[in-house]
């Protein structure tokens, strides 16, 4: 006996019911919707932490998405393996007419993607993805020639002068949530479940805090401060929908608002140079001789290299899974041209760490900061730690909260002396850039 046909909604980066794209079409079209959330192995098993802050995130987010489908009469339908196997089974469950999702740019995610639709559209299934994540994507703003923008301050320009209230209104779900599937709920998997263990995590909540917004130009680089938004966690998982934080930007702060342009260059950058994933985007800095001193990348890991902005940085990120931006830029800097060590482990050792890890974002970051990077900071800019501490915290507040010992004889000497280093780091760039320019 065939059943009633339906439409599914999968749920990836948004996991909110509100002002969701991809879910907005898919209720919109009149064919009941089941929404369906995968554990996807693939990426699971690749994590090699067990205790792994993101997926306690995940699963809370799951968790309040689960109750709010409830109370709507619906549920989420929760599943666990690779994407394209449960589409193969669903489809021999139930009678589709269409799958829906929101765009993925991210290289893993485009061939996942790419698999699934050519599974369904051998079953005449159609699937349909729209932008959610950011505000323009892929080709949305280019140059005059339609090539991509490569440097961000004409970038953001065009993105000024493109936006308008269309991009940002919010998409009005909420009129077509009768179309949800009456199905019957089922006990969420328990992180053991999906072989991770409990953390230590402290859900941040989604609070809009619009003082702190209004006054974000003059807060946000000063770590002891609670001078940033810290809905980056939200952004990178959907619990906030973009459109909305863009509009609170252009009502109450235009650096705030900069920083979220930054964001959409991040996501364009990497949808139309994949390569930046592994390679720098410059390609004379793929011949620059790192040390890659193991003993030296296990301290900066720590927190113990004698540096306390750094070590301050790195214990923060290591106890909460977060680091305030200013300190991801010096302890960056830091690894790559103090101690002349390949930005990737940096970007890799973040990936593991950050609760807000997005791909885009940490990869465009790294490479800035390694010189690397399209619209880079120049090779002979070199952070001093000290002079950072003393400008963003002088007041050493941060620093003694999460390396209490630094003034005593118990911390550690400088892994390097900041001079050396700085020289070491111009001369070894210079020479590898000019013999790569010289055909060396």
């Amino acid at each position: 006996m065939l059943t009633p046909p339906v439409s599914f909604f999968w749920f990836r980066r948004d996991l909110r019911l509100t002002d969701n794209a991809g879910l907005y079409h898919a209720l919109k079209s009149g064919t009941l919707v089941i929404p369906v959330f995968i554990y996807d192995t693939d990426i699971l098993e690749k994590l090699p932490d067990k205790q792994d802050r993101r997926v306690q995130f995940i699963q809370e987010a799951i968790k309040s998405l689960a109750e709010n489908l409830e109370k709507l009469g619906s549920f989420l339908r929760l599943k666990q393996g690779k994407p394209l196997d449960i589409f193969t089974k669903l489809v021999q469950e139930k009678t589709i007419t269409a799958v829906y999702a929101n765009h993925d740019y991210e290289p893993y995610a485009q061939q996942r993607d790419a698999a699934v639709e050519e599974y369904l559209k051998t079953r005449g299934i159609p699937f349909y993805t729209f932008k959610d994540q950011v505000i323009f994507e892929k080709n949305e703003i280019t140059k005059a020639d339609r090539e991509p923008y490569t440097v961000f301050t004409p970038y953001k320009k065009r993105w000024l002068n493109t936006i308008n209230s269309f991009f940002v209104k919010a998409y009005p779900t909420e009129k077509y949530f009768h179309q949800f599937a009456s199905i019957n709920s089922v006990p969420l998997p328990t992180l053991t479940d999906l072989g991770f263990q409990h953390t230590d995590l402290v859900t941040p909540n989604i609070r809009v805090a619009e003082e702190i917004i209004t006054h974000y130009h003059k807060t946000r680089d000063y770590p002891a401060q609670a001078g940033t938004s810290r809905l980056s966690v939200h952004l990178r998982f959907g619990t906030i929908s973009i459109r909305q934080v863009v509009q609170l930007a252009q009502r109450l702060n235009a650096t705030w608002l900069n920083e979220l342009i930054w964001r959409d260059f991040y996501h364009m950058i990497l949808f139309h140079f994949p390569r930046v994933v592994s390679q720098a985007f410059k390609p004379a800095y793929d011949h620059i001789p790192w040390e890659n001193n193991e003993k030296y990348f296990a301290q900066w890991c720590t927190g113990t290299t004698g540096y306390p902005l750094v070590d301050a940085g790195m214990r923060e990120l290591n106890a909460t899974g977060f680091m305030h931006n200013r300190v991801r830029m010096v302890v960056a800097s830091f690894l790559c041209k103090h101690l002349l060590i390949d930005w990737r482990w940096g970007e890799a050792y973040f990936a593991t760490k950050l609760l807000d890890y997005d791909l885009a974002a940490n990869n465009g970051g790294w490479q800035w900061a390694a010189g690397s990077g399209c619209d880079a900071g120049p090779y002979f800019r070199v952070f001093n730690p000290a002079a950072q501490l003393k400008k963003f915290d002088p007041g050493n507040l941060y620093v003694k909260k999460w390396v209490p010992e630094w003034e005593s004889s118990n911390y550690n000497q400088p892994l390097i002396d900041h001079d050396f280093a700085r020289k070491r780091a111009i001369n070894t760039y210079k020479a590898a850039l000019t013999d790569f320019k010289n055909g060396n």
